[in-house]
């Protein structure tokens, strides 16, 4: 008799292979079905971790340029990107090599192929030759993740136009570049050429860089963006992009007034469309709409034991939220009663330069929830440990509501940001009020004193400025 797995999960990405690891873990007999080379998703591959990569490079490359101001005299650096693409490349290597290493550990029969639903309890696999083998299983796990989208009147050709899949494999660092779309891509990639030398340009159909993030936070980005000389076209939209003999022209409309800016390749990146299609949706009665499968708290789906989590249903697109989607749905089948997820406390983190992350409600959303809000801003110019590294430029901003004094948001622009961070995720997830934020004890000298002293602005008495 043919095996039959307790559950089979379609796409190894940190919803997929989370997911596996963990229904493993609670017994559950598991395959992981995955049609890339290797385990990990976009997010190993061609996203999250190659990306930071180059931030990391980049970055480096801006403070070695400051070593003077250190008193560290050292010769004028050179960026190699030959080198930076091999320290990419070991990482992502090490990244996969480690996914492997816990399948194995954790006993999940891992299947190449592309995976389809073939009807009840069963899943299709087709090899890279073309054979094809049918799983039988209790429950199935999409989890197929998402692609780079791109505007219907910009061609992406991988050439002079990329897209973030593409732009992790240039061969150069641009004389120049145009980056369309300012979310966290476009805000990452624009730091890492802006730091290597390149002409960079942002233009945004919004009226604000990262603009699901608190307005001043944006705002305060803007403005560290303009003294590095990143131009940016805020309220812009993409009427054509098309070739000139050295490069890409850019047309926009601002308002009323037409635009054109040059550059020597384009970056497209704004936003990710899900994959739910030739996965056998046809099969059973899930209706995608705009590609996104919708599902109950639990992470089902409309089909009984077909589960769906990560980039393809309507939550946001991070690696995080798709890990913890997968770990929830996976515990529901395994028949413990997890909690459902609270996407108001979802982490954000844009590691461009400064960072940028966040976790809560803005301002903004917080009074359109009828909460009577009290805010609190403090800059990093006042934090000591900022100033030493000479990265005393940011701020953070504590959303709290007056009734109660619960901490509704945190927002945070400056260094290290992305880490810091963590503190703000424990306390919202405990449903701290800014009083005991405030009356928490921070290390000194440390970046970690400014979410103390957020909180104390908040209560109207900071104490260093």
């Amino acid at each position: 008799m043919a095996e039959t797995f307790d559950v089979v999960i379609i796409g190894s990405g940190p919803a997929g292979y989370v997911g596996a690891i963990r229904a493993a873990q609670l017994g559950l007999k598991t395959a992981l079905i995955e049609k890339d080379k290797r385990l990990g998703g976009t997010c190993l591959h061609r996203g999250c971790i190659p990306t930071k990569s180059l931030l990391w490079t980049a970055e480096l490359f801006h403070h070695i340029k400051e070593a003077a101001d250190f008193g560290i005299d050292v010769a004028a650096p050179v960026a190699n990107w030959a080198n930076a693409q091999k320290h990419k490349a070991k990482v992502v290597t090490r990244g996969a090599n480690g996914i492997d290493m816990l399948m194995k550990k954790n006993k999940v029969s891992v299947i190449k192929g592309h995976g389809r639903i073939a009807g009840k309890g069963k899943v299709e696999v087709t090899a890279e030759d073309g054979s094809k083998q049918t799983l039988d299983t209790k429950n199935i796990l999409i989890a197929t993740g998402s692609v780079p989208k791109s505007l219907p009147n910009v061609a992406v050709d991988h050439k002079r136009v990329l897209n973030s899949d593409s732009i992790l494999e240039i061969d150069r660092i641009p004389k120049s570049i145009i980056v369309i779309g300012a979310g966290a891509v476009g805000c990452e990639f624009a730091s890492v050429f802006n730091h290597l030398g390149s002409k960079v340009a942002i233009v945004e159909y919004m009226p604000n860089l990262l603009p699901i993030e608190d307005i001043d936070a944006s705002k305060e980005l803007e403005k560290h963006f303009k003294r590095r000389k990143i131009d940016f076209h805020t309220g812009a939209k993409v009427e054509k992009v098309e070739n000139t003999a050295d490069g890409v022209k850019l047309t926009m409309s601002v308002g009323s007034e037409t635009r054109s800016i040059e550059a020597e390749i384009v970056l497209s990146a704004v936003g990710r469309s899900p994959v739910t299609e030739d996965i056998g949706l046809q099969h059973t009665s899930i209706q995608a709409e705009r590609g996104f499968i919708k599902t109950d708290s639990m992470m089902r789906t409309s089909e009984p034991n077909v589960y769906a989590v990560g980039d393809i249903v309507p939550t946001p697109m991070l690696a995080h939220v798709a890990s913890a989607e997968a770990v929830l749905a996976v515990e529901h089948i395994a028949g413990k009663n997890p909690q459902p997820i609270n996407y108001d406390l979802t982490p954000s983190a844009t590691y461009c330069y400064p960072e940028v992350a966040s976790v809560g409600l803005t301002e903004k959303k917080a009074r359109e929830r009828g909460y009577d809000v009290k805010t609190g801003i403090f800059p990093f110019s006042a934090i000591t440990k900022a100033a030493i590294s000479n990265e005393a430029s940011g701020l953070i901003k504590v959303v709290s509501d007056k009734k109660y004094d619960e901490v509704l948001g945190v927002h945070l622009v400056g260094p290290h940001a992305t880490e810091l961070l963590a503190e703000a995720c424990v306390a919202l997830r405990l449903e701290i009020t800014t009083e005991e934020l405030a009356h928490t004890m921070h290390a000194h000298p440390t970046l970690s004193e400014i979410m103390k002293e957020g909180a104390e602005a908040a209560l109207g008495h900071p104490i260093h400025i």
